[in-house]
């Protein structure tokens, strides 16, 4: 295990939301000069006062947006890891509904914008500027980029194609991305999480947690935030992970409804 975090510049894309957040905290803890990119300019710049780090509004979706997000983690140190967990509204529905109309196709293609080409803008951008680095270590690695999958891209519930159909496509990406980026030395890993329960739910926190919790074999409970940023952490550290999607769910496979 190589330890490449402490000194080195990290970007986290959604780094303001529950996953994202946790992760920032996580890496920043272990001395990365890390850049929150994210539209939550409230909460961003609230990690910004707290922590010392660097908020800069990014919109996944955006080539310029993206490629300023990428610019300022070089400009914060040696850039060396990226984690994307950028989320956005997803629409959903069955392929065919009850009134016989098919699923709205402006609907699908907003989903996959946010959820697979914001993912794939964010791995190519932070690649190029990554394979720019020195090689460091015995193995010559430059760093790492962690997108975020889900379990949804393996059995996605009824009314979930849109999003499943995306998280497949970052599941598909992982090992190609990490075929191409392996003369560069740039490793490409992603989290396929379960349920998480985050902030983001507010009051809908307890329901779901009664939901959820008891359908996941052990531990019995939702997920949290602080064990996917834990996982983002190893996954960094550990060179010999590579071109792999990691499901973090208690062991939990999502039923038809």
């Amino acid at each position: 295990m190589t330890v490449h975090i402490d000194g080195v510049a990290a970007l986290v894309v959604g780094g303001a939301g529950g996953l994202g957040e946790a992760t920032v905290r996580r890496l920043h803890a272990a001395g990365a000069q890390v850049v929150v990119a994210d539209l939550a300019d409230d909460r961003g710049k609230a990690l910004e006062a707290e922590l010392g780090v660097r908020y800069v509004r990014t919109d996944a979706t955006d080539e310029d947006s993206v490629a300023a997000a990428v610019e300022a983690a070089g400009g914060a140190g040696v850039f060396r890891i990226a984690v994307d967990c950028h989320g956005g509204p997803a629409s959903g529905g069955r392929l065919v509904g009850k009134d016989g109309s098919p699923l709205d196709l402006a609907g699908f293609r907003g989903t996959v914008d946010i959820y697979l080409t914001g993912v794939f803008n964010v791995l190519r951008t932070a690649a190029a500027a990554i394979a720019r680095t020195a090689p460091h270590g015995e193995d010559g690695g430059r760093g790492v980029i962690v997108t975020t999958s889900s379990i949804a891209a393996y059995e996605g519930q009824v009314g979930q194609l849109p999003y499943a159909a995306a998280k497949g496509g970052v599941s598909a990406m992982t090992l190609v991305a990490a075929r191409d980026l392996s003369p560069l030395g740039v490793r490409v890993v992603s989290v396929a999480p379960g349920t998480v329960l985050t902030p983001a739910y507010g009051k809908a926190a307890d329901r779901l947690e009664a939901h959820w919790g008891p359908q996941v074999p052990h531990p019995r409970r939702m997920g949290r935030p602080e064990e996917y940023a834990a996982l983002v952490q190893h996954l960094c550290e550990n060179d010999y992970l590579n071109g792999e999607v990691v499901r973090l769910d208690g062991a939990l496979r999502f039923p038809p409804r």
